[in-house]
């Protein structure tokens, strides 16, 4: 990590989290084995030729317990398992800093909590979305999503409405920069600093 982001963090200790229930472990193992057996396989033999009963022989559950995790075999890809850590790092930002500002340190904080493994993962689950022909066109929808992710920790700190003009525009142009970054490294800290602080200071061109 760049030494910025060890600097810009603020002093104030972050809020714990509640220690999760030996139920909650439980699910979480089941959940993680799952995902990190179907992404063998796709390695393997292929994302389009893995079915949903290979995904769950090998992860030593039945069918039936693998969609009660999943919906499909699309969402073991698409689920984000980021997403929880940028919004409660969002969340500990102090409630007066400008909302580009709460993003940006969100951003730092967020990438300092990421294992080395999480962040292999994750890279690999980018690059899986973008190479296989099947899942590229959810991405229209993934960039709806996260757009009205960015609305509602947007409207959660400013108290505007999720209609807001100057809201809603801030919330694309912001998912539209990161995507643009997707066909490069999603995951480059220093550009997500620089397309954050380029929003910010107007987009001067």
């Amino acid at each position: 990590m760049p030494a910025e982001s060890t600097n810009a963090l603020h002093s104030e200790e972050p809020a714990r989290r509640p220690k999760p229930t030996l139920r909650e472990r439980k699910k979480e193992r089941t959940r993680r084995t799952i995902r990190t057996e179907a992404f063998r396989l796709f390695r393997e033999q292929g994302y389009t030729e893995t079915t949903v009963e290979q995904i769950a022989e090998a992860a030593d559950i039945s069918p039936s317990t693998f969609f009660r995790y999943f919906p499909s075999k699309e969402q073991v890809v698409l689920a984000d398992d980021l997403d929880p850590v940028m919004i409660q790092a969002i969340e500990r930002q102090p409630a007066d800093m400008p909302l580009l500002a709460a993003f940006r340190q969100a951003t730092i904080e967020s990438f300092e909590e990421i294992s080395d493994e999480d962040y292999a993962f994750e890279k690999e689950r980018v690059d899986l979305v973008y190479s296989v022909p099947e899942l590229r066109g959810v991405i229209a929808r993934e960039f709806e999503r996260n757009i009205e992710l960015i609305v509602e920790l947007a409207v959660t700190r400013t108290g505007r409405s999720t209609e807001d003009f100057e809201i809603r525009v801030l919330a694309g142009a912001l998912t539209g920069a990161m995507l643009a970054q997707m066909g490069r490294d999603p995951f480059d800290l220093d550009q997500i600093l620089r397309i954050i602080d380029f929003l910010d200071s107007g987009m001067p061109i």
